[in-house]
């Protein structure tokens, strides 16, 4: 499996169906979730994607190296702020993933996501382990903070369901 920022709920699924190492040397894809992730916001689904020096067609993906270019920290703390700041479980979690977005320790996206992985599955309390499955997985509705607005957003990025459930979460996975 791949590396992937703030993974998708079906990503943390499978992560404990079926346990694999992350594969450094995939060609890095855009839209493949690698540098990119979707939370839920008032307006609706929003992606963030974290900007990376541009790779050539084939730069193995452990290569890639994160762009400081349009203060995309900044911007996607915000995001998450601005998203979740009302979420029953968001004050809990918050000092867990500030310091991904202050701090400017990480050079390349394999290592940034694997910190954020760690983080993840230590607040989960599941196995520190990744997947490479990638059977679909049905996705029970839990509550969503705009959910009355837009609907249940099924696959989001697993903030939500932390933010959203805390430490219920995993009997969602």
């Amino acid at each position: 499996m791949t590396t992937a920022y703030l993974g998708s709920i079906q990503y943390y699924q499978r992560l404990l169906r079926k346990g694999a190492a992350f594969d450094f040397y995939v060609p890095f894809r855009r839209g493949q979730g690698m540098n990119s992730c979707c939370i839920d916001s008032p307006a609706g689904m929003l992606k963030l994607s974290i900007p990376v020096v541009n790779p050539h067609k084939v730069t193995p993906v452990g290569e890639i190296l994160i762009s400081e270019h349009g203060n995309w920290r900044h911007r996607h703390w915000n995001a998450l702020v601005s998203s979740y700041r009302q979420t029953p479980y968001f004050d809990y979690y918050e000092e867990d993933f500030r310091p991904f977005y202050e701090r400017h320790d990480w050079e390349r996206l394999v290592d940034f996501n694997a910190d954020l992985h760690s983080t993840i599955v230590r607040l989960l309390s599941i196995p520190d382990c990744t997947i490479q499955d990638q059977a679909a997985i049905c996705q029970e509705p839990y509550y969503q903070l705009f959910a009355p607005r837009h609907g249940f957003i099924p696959n989001l990025s697993i903030v939500d369901l932390l933010f959203n459930m805390g430490p219920e979460s995993v009997y969602w996975l």
